[in-house]
């Protein structure tokens, strides 16, 4: 695409713990899959939506940069380890600074990126989160939504990190598959409306099932 297409880049953030393995890390698979087929099948999404992944279990790292969506492979995703989710958001950090455009003096920059979060647990880098997670927030750089998964996940760190936290009871598959279809929606939602107000963010209504932390 011309280097002057004004992106909205999308971020993911999925928690590949050990707590997640077994049927939870596949549903994740498989959500990350259907994902990318809805958006491709969108043509403002297609035009607009470049995603990236970020993986968090005894460490972080970026295992697909900012991608067009017909550019994107899927990542090789393996639950194991602890949950670095203060490592995720230093690495958010950094890869929004590195990848997201910002606007000049005769160019616009990227739209707002989009963050989801992802995590069935707590972090277990408490210094490294607690720090990572007001940087986050005083960057004020993007749209950030949050989603605790299970009973084990704590929703008090998430909101730490965003306002808008939302709390699924369990790691079924139907579940998850009901919350990547969600991700799509808000993306595609999202993708829609850059052009009309740049300041608009708007999600859709969650999921049945699924609560709003308040």
């Amino acid at each position: 695409m011309a280097d002057y297409t004004r992106r909205l880049p999308v971020y993911l953030l999925l928690d590949c713990s050990g707590s997640m393995m077994g049927d939870p890390i596949e549903a994740v698979r498989q959500g990350v899959k259907a994902l990318l087929l809805d958006l491709k099948g969108d043509p403002q999404a297609l035009e607009t939506a470049y995603i990236s992944v970020i993986t968090f279990d005894s460490t972080a790292r970026q295992v697909v940069p900012l991608t067009e969506l017909m550019q994107f492979q899927e990542p090789e995703l393996q639950a194991r380890g602890a949950t670095a989710m203060g490592r995720a958001l230093e690495v958010l950090m950094d890869s929004v600074n590195q990848e997201v455009r910002k606007s000049t003096e005769t160019q616009k920059g990227d739209w707002r990126p989009l963050v989801f979060i992802l995590t069935d647990g707590k972090p277990t880098d408490r210094e490294q989160f607690e720090r990572a997670s007001e940087a986050l927030k005083g960057m004020k750089a993007a749209n950030i939504i949050a989603c605790a998964a299970g009973a084990k996940a704590e929703t008090a760190d998430l909101k730490k990190i965003t306002d808008n936290v939302l709390m699924m009871n369990t790691l079924s598959a139907g579940d998850l598959a009901r919350f990547f279809a969600w991700v799509s929606g808000s993306i595609k939602m999202t993708s829609s409306k850059v052009g009309e107000n740049a300041g608009a963010f708007e999600l859709p209504p969650p999921p049945q099932g699924f609560v709003v932390v308040p």
